[in-house]
């Protein structure tokens, strides 16, 4: 390996470990006797030599509850496409468990909301915990009804 200085060239020897006693560098090359740090293919993780951790320094934030509500969120679009394809009938009350028995909604979820992006034709009859202004109101113009429940 050489590097160049302007005008001369100097050669920088590389040392080899682990090439015999007298390399300088040979049986243990150089990482001492016994102990973690003499293995190969270990780290210890996080230690920061004696100094507290960052994952310690830093404040713990925020909660996560274990039961929380899944809420399932659907907008008028979607309802309308699934009454043009036939997988809900515009005649009965959707509901939750109607979403879920037609495996339209996956069964984790607790409560529905309706959201009034896109359009609806159809007069149909929800049974929802949640509904936008706007949802209402195009439900109601298309001659809908809609009901809200809350479960406790």
């Amino acid at each position: 390996m050489t590097n160049l200085n302007s005008t001369t060239q100097v050669k920088v020897k590389k040392i080899r470990v682990g090439r015999g006693i007298g390399s300088g560098k040979g049986k243990t090359s150089g990482r001492g006797v016994k102990g973690q740090k003499s293995r190969s293919g270990v780290a210890i993780k996080s230690f920061e030599g004696g100094q507290m951790p960052l994952y310690r320094r830093l404040p713990k934030r925020g909660f996560k509850p274990v039961k929380k509500e899944k809420i399932a969120i659907i907008n008028l679009e979607k309802i309308q496409n699934l009454v043009d394809s036939k997988k809900i009938l515009p005649d009965s009350v959707i509901d939750l468990d109607t979403l879920k028995k037609t495996k339209i909604l996956n069964k984790s979820y607790n409560k529905l909301k309706i959201l009034g992006l896109g359009e609806i034709k159809f007069k149909i009859n929800l049974s929802v915990d949640f509904a936008s202004k706007s949802a209402m109101k195009k439900i109601e113009n298309a001659g809908g009804n809609i009901s809200l429940t809350q479960k406790k």
